[in-house]
């Protein structure tokens, strides 16, 4: 990649598959943004790019490279496999591309570092952010990482489900489990089925609020 490629590239501003940084941030903020990214649809990390797409690049790139493998080490289960591309910026500069691709292993999981006792977190790339993933979202990379295909009974609720969506568009597990009467977990477990098979489509949300539509054929 040249530079004029990465002016291009960070000119598109930060979204689903850009993720700008200045500098390499505190390893677990890193790891997250790459677990994100691996977890969705890939993209890229720019690193010694500012946040209004500014090509600035970094002072010292072997030190932004070391705290680049320290946020990976150990903190990402499963790991996620990176390529790291440096672009010159000047003289003394360089920019780091660093290159997630969707990942088939996911979900990757962020490892707590202070207290291993603390739940690992699964992350996701919604526009410009990575959010904490919710359980169906979670739940979804599982059934989808097994490679099986999805089992399950079209019945009176599922086709309730579907003339709902026809009216509404959207319905999240809570307003499913209103619909169907069944407890939540019951409507979270439908729902992530009903996906996998592409029946359905899940949107993450910020804050856990994802929802869920008909696919598009």
């Amino acid at each position: 990649m040249t530079l004029d490629d990465l002016r291009r590239l960070a000119a598109m501003g930060e979204g689903r598959y850009l993720e700008f940084k200045n500098r390499v941030p505190r390893p677990d903020r890193l790891a997250r943004e790459i677990i994100a990214l691996a977890n969705t649809d890939g993209g890229k990390v720019l690193i010694g790019v500012d946040d209004d797409g500014s090509v600035v690049g970094v002072k010292d790139a072997d030190e932004e490279l070391f705290a680049l493998r320290e946020a990976l080490g150990g903190r990402v289960e499963p790991e996620v496999e990176i390529e790291v591309e440096p672009v010159r910026v000047s003289r003394r500069r360089l920019a780091l591309v660093v290159d997630v691709p969707p990942s088939m292993d996911r979900p990757h999981y962020l490892r707590p570092d202070a207290d291993p006792r603390q739940k690992r977190k699964v992350f996701v790339r919604v526009e410009d952010q990575s959010v904490e993933a919710s359980r169906e979202a979670v739940l979804l990379m599982k059934e989808q990482r097994k490679g099986t295909g999805a089992r399950f009974t079209f019945g009176e609720r599922e086709r309730k489900l579907l003339a709902y969506l026809d009216r509404h568009e959207r319905v999240t597990v809570e307003g499913y489990a209103r619909l169907a009467g069944v407890p939540p977990w019951k409507a979270s477990k439908t729902l992530v089925q009903l996906a996998h098979a592409g029946v359905l489509a899940l949107h993450a949300q910020p804050g856990g609020a994802d929802y869920f539509t008909a696919s598009v054929a």
